[in-house]
């Protein structure tokens, strides 16, 4: 067994170890697996937040991007910070104040129930399809890495493995604290993988020297537009405030200040990691000019000492999980909150409704995963279904911060219209007249969200003080 193996095992092993261990916890009830109790230090709301961010997109995405237009690929990384910080400023104290489990959920108290049920189907979808991403990318990273061990589809079967017996297992305590693991193995594997990349190449000076003319490698662009990097802030914002993941996490904490502090200091934990790994990606210019742009950190890492490299996968696996599980967890949360307690079995008991919170996990994670061994470029539309999140943050923004121009029927018609522009967008091409959809989605929404402002008379009731804010 070789020693990449056996550091990847002792991995599995530990994150097994402490889901039976959050076990105790999350079986107190449907709060504790969904929420952790709402008991999330500062630590764990930033640890948990960094783990959501720093996925296959986040490293090996990052390193493929870098590898044909340079160091500017970190933005990438650099965007999420921006989301966190932005949702740790607006939006992460307001959702623990107003006691909320889901943006459906927040929809219907402020709104009414068919903008509940086009949320959540939006939400849904995006949750899904983000979630099967991450079958792909680890079994595209076991496979490439250890590929006398697993195949491709036996990547994506263990990394499923995992991935839905943790969260069924502990829920968000199991979650949460896996992740204080993943992060730190993260940080260890890409920090170390770097130092002896760029010491192998003889430093950045060296790598810069042999990079092929035509791209300013090292640039704050480098081979990309500022149109598409200032695209991925927008999407990467927007989707913060709104998507599951960001909520749930902030829902967990123990209360606003919590919340708050935990978002900034986990951009502070996102930030650095892209640009490290979109550092080893440019090394893979120079080091393996002739390979797959998907293979540059695989190939970058496996040619490191055998140690180093086998800390390295598990961080690149463990970026992996930590996003995976944190995506499952929401979208069974959506499914059991939103649809099945809400409109099938609103008197449900709370033991009946934490089984049903794990069976809504294992159902959804199996079905990732038939998505996934079915998925046709899932990776080239992840950008483009996060910008579907531009709808909900418009709302929820609106609610808040101006509610005077909110309307019943506000969060229905923007979602729909935001639906529709970006069916749009992908069966005609003819539309696309920004470089990304979510500049479409934003002006959809903004201008569906004022005519619904003008044409309809029926205001929602302005959100008192105390269900904004509770301070507890």
């Amino acid at each position: 067994m070789s020693i990449q193996l056996i550091i990847v095992v002792l991995y599995i092993a530990l994150l097994f170890l402490i889901s039976w261990y959050a076990k105790q916890k999350a079986s107190k009830g449907s709060a504790n697996f969904l929420f952790a109790g709402r008991e999330l230090n500062t630590g764990l709301v930033a640890v948990n937040i960094a783990g959501l961010a720093v996925g296959a997109a986040s490293t090996i995405g990052v390193a493929e991007s870098a590898f044909q237009v340079g160091l500017a690929a970190g933005w990438y990384n650099a965007a999420w910070a921006a989301g966190a910080v932005v949702m740790g400023l607006v939006a992460a104290g307001k959702y623990r104040g107003m006691q909320c489990t889901t943006v459906p959920e927040l929809f219907e108290r402020f709104y009414d129930k068919k903008g509940r049920i086009i949320s959540v189907i939006g939400l849904i979808t995006i949750q899904l399809v983000i979630t099967s991403l991450q079958y792909l990318a680890g079994g595209a990273i076991l496979s490439s890495l250890l590929p006398e061990v697993f195949s491709m589809q036996g990547g994506m079967i263990t990394s499923a493995v995992v991935f839905i017996g943790i969260t069924l297992i502990g829920g968000l305590w199991s979650s949460g604290l896996s992740n204080v693991v993943s992060v730190i193995l993260i940080y260890i594997g890409v920090i170390v993988g770097t130092l002896i990349t760029l010491c192998q190449l003889g430093g950045v000076g060296a790598i810069a020297a042999q990079l092929p003319a035509g791209t300013d490698w090292f640039g704050p662009l480098g081979g990309l537009s500022l149109a598409t990097v200032a695209g991925w802030f927008v999407v990467m914002i927007t989707q913060t405030i709104t998507a599951q993941g960001p909520v749930q996490i902030a829902c967990g904490a123990k209360n606003e200040s919590v919340a708050k502090r935990g978002f900034l200091w986990g951009a502070v934990i996102i930030f650095p990691i892209g640009f490290m790994c979109a550092l080893m990606g440019v090394a893979a210019k120079v080091a393996y000019p002739g390979i797959q742009a998907t293979m540059a950190l695989p190939k970058i890492i496996m040619n490191l000492d055998p140690v180093v490299s086998g800390i390295t996968l598990a961080a690149l696996w463990a970026a992996d999980v930590s996003t995976a599980c944190t995506l499952l967890l929401g979208a069974g949360t959506l499914f059991s909150q939103d649809i099945w307690k809400r409109f099938w079995c609103p008197t449900v008991s709370e033991r009946d409704y934490l089984t049903v919170n794990r069976l809504a996990v294992l159902a959804l994670g199996l079905m990732t995963l038939w998505m996934a061994f079915n998925a046709v470029n899932i990776v080239k539309t992840l950008l483009i279904g996060l910008s579907l999140t531009t709808a909900f943050t418009l709302i929820f923004l609106a609610t808040i911060f101006v509610p005077g121009l909110c309307r019943r029927n506000s969060a229905f018609y923007t979602t729909l219209a935001g639906m529709v522009a970006l069916l749009v967008w992908q069966i005609f091409p003819a539309v696309r007249v920004f470089d990304h959809p979510i500049y479409l989605e934003w002006l959809v929404c903004l201008t569906t969200f004022l005519t619904v402002a003008v044409i309809d008379s029926d205001r929602i009731a302005v959100p008192a003080p105390d269900t904004v804010s509770t301070g507890k």
